[in-house]
């Protein structure tokens, strides 16, 4: 949870964060392959929590369920954010090559099929190419954070001729300073753009 306190810290200090996990959602996610409807209904069950516990708002910080997270906010009266919609909105503008940099390989299919709907709905001509760090998560659980961050920042140092860079997950966004410091290409994290982009949908 760490990365989110910061991107609002940084973007929005004044909101009132209630943090909801269940972290065998995403041990579950990795032995399922596709999305199963059992996950997405035990998702889902968790977005209604929390708008039953008085909710303006809920930010999904998994990349990996996707169709859950269309289904819950088809289901309320509250603002259900996407973590890599303002993310993939942000980078499309920069030019027609994205690369990103996943860690979490389950979440890769479902995120590339977000982006090319962005694109889409940005009638854009952009592309997306993923590479996965595999290492870097599990130096993260692991707690080693240096290392986790170093993996990422030398995978990227290695991708040059993009217009953009984005870090799939919400974790990967503590390497992002390392990444800058290796690449001449924007760089965007999920975090801050949909903190921002929230910020903007509950001023309306």
């Amino acid at each position: 949870m760490h990365p989110i306190h910061l991107a609002f810290e940084s973007e929005w200090p004044d909101a009132i964060l209630s943090n909801l996990l269940d972290d065998g959602l995403t041990r579950e996610r990795a032995k399922s392959g596709p999305l199963t409807e059992a996950l997405v209904d035990r998702f889902v069950r968790l977005v209604h929590y929390a708008y039953e516990g008085g909710a303006d708002a809920v930010l999904a910080t998994c990349s990996a369920f996707g169709p859950a997270i269309e289904r819950a906010a088809a289901t309320l009266p509250i603002p259900v954010c996407k973590p890599n919609e303002a993310m993939f909105q942000a980078a499309i503008t920069c030019g027609n090559r994205i690369a990103m940099i996943a860690t979490f390989a389950p979440s890769v299919p479902t995120m590339e099929a977000e982006f090319n709907e962005e694109v889409g709905r940005m009638s854009a001509g952009a592309t997306l190419t993923t590479f996965v760090v595999d290492e870097a998560i599990n130096r993260l659980r692991a707690g080693d954070v240096d290392t986790h961050n170093r993996l990422i920042a030398e995978r990227a140092r290695e991708l040059t001729n993009y217009d953009a860079i984005v870090l799939a997950h919400f974790s990967t966004s503590r390497a992002s300073e390392a990444v800058r410091a290796v690449v001449g290409s924007p760089v965007f994290t999920a975090p801050e753009s949909a903190v921002r982009q929230l910020r903007e949908r509950m001023k309306r």
